[in-house]
């Protein structure tokens, strides 16, 4: 089934790292039907690319090229907005380089501007290499940064994660194990807890459940085996419940998540990268979803990276791609809704 031109959100589709499998699992998609079961589709990208991923993956996907969304019919063949900016002749499949970096690069700011100028709601992103950013002139601790510098985002933001219905937010993120304990404060853990709150809210659950992870074994024993549960984790999860959030924890980080996938919890907040990486990518590697989250618009990617041993064999799984369609189509019509209210 179609979905209505003059209600489903128009979003962005990013195909991502040219070297990696993004383009080929956008073909996929394309070709199956699901992107315009979805939303208004415009791909982002260069159509060079786009007829080698095709012709990978053995699927024809009828294009529309267009200098911009209010060029797009939507009438069978695909609005592909074409930036000519890179050359399949220019790189090799597998590997980071700089030219594909710069193309990603690129393509990010055009989907930001339109994005900005409400030309689309949303926009998707196949997966993309963060050495090939650096290498394409987009040196960011990752691409959350860099979406946060060009749109200009001043308040709290940070990456989220989903899988199925449970998402995860971390307190601390990129930083040496070592350093976590002294990172942990009351404030920056209720920051996280509330800016989770908003926006699980926002993706249209009504009193999000939230567990706040504890850091240490067996949620510290009392104070016998650290105090961080007690000094900093603990207050925070109670500031949290007096704003009126439904948080609860510290637990325990080795059964949290069984809680939750068994459905007890909405969100589970962690305290450093690998606590909620590890449950989520051992639950479901190819089906996770990462949302960039605090930005204006909505913005979701599959979580795994661009299995550039697959590049160029037609095989990537589209699960986590699919996926992340969904999960930004779901917040952008959430947002076309209360615009329009």
């Amino acid at each position: 089934m179609h979905n209505s031109h003059e209600t489903s959100p128009i979003i962005g589709i990013h195909l991502g790292d040219a070297s990696g499998c993004g383009p080929e699992i956008i073909a996929k998609l394309a070709a199956s039907g699901r992107l315009s079961e979805a939303c208004r589709p415009i791909l982002i990208g260069d159509a060079r690319v786009f007829a080698a991923a095709q012709t990978y993956t053995g699927v024809e996907v009828p294009l529309q090229v267009v200098a911009a969304p209010a060029e797009a019919r939507w009438d069978g063949a695909l609005p592909f907005l074409d930036l000519a900016n890179l050359d399949p002749a220019d790189f090799a499949l597998g590997t980071p380089s700089a030219a594909c970096g710069r193309a990603v690069g690129e393509g990010f700011l055009k989907a930001i501007d339109l994005a900005t100028a409400g030309e689309i709601d949303g926009f998707l992103y196949a997966p993309i290499h963060k050495q090939a950013l650096s290498l394409g002139g987009f040196a960011y601790e990752s691409e959350s940064e860099m979406f946060a510098q060009a749109m200009r985002v001043t308040g709290y933001h940070c990456e989220l994660n989903i899988l199925q219905s449970l998402w995860t937010a971390r307190v601390t993120s990129h930083v040496p194990l070592k350093d976590v304990s002294g990172l942990l404060t009351r404030e920056g853990i209720l920051e996280t807890v509330t800016f989770g709150d908003a926006t699980l809210k926002q993706a249209g659950i009504a009193r999000p459940r939230i567990a706040v992870a504890a850091l240490n074994p067996h949620a510290g024993e009392n104070g016998k085996c650290g105090r961080e549960e007690i000094e900093v984790i603990a207050p925070a999860v109670e500031a949290a419940r007096a704003e009126g959030i439904a948080a609860s924890g510290p637990f325990p980080a080795d059964t949290v998540f069984t809680r939750a996938f068994s459905g007890e919890f909405d969100m589970v907040v962690t305290l450093y990268h690998d606590q909620g990486q590890i449950a989520l990518k051992t639950k479901g590697f190819s089906e996770g979803v990462t949302v960039p989250g605090g930005m204006p618009v909505p913005i979701a990617t599959p979580a795994h990276g661009t299995a550039y041993d697959k590049a160029g064999t037609g095989t990537a799984e589209v699960s986590a791609t699919a996926n992340a369609l969904a999960t930004v189509c779901r917040m952008a019509a959430r947002r076309r809704g209360s615009r329009a209210a």
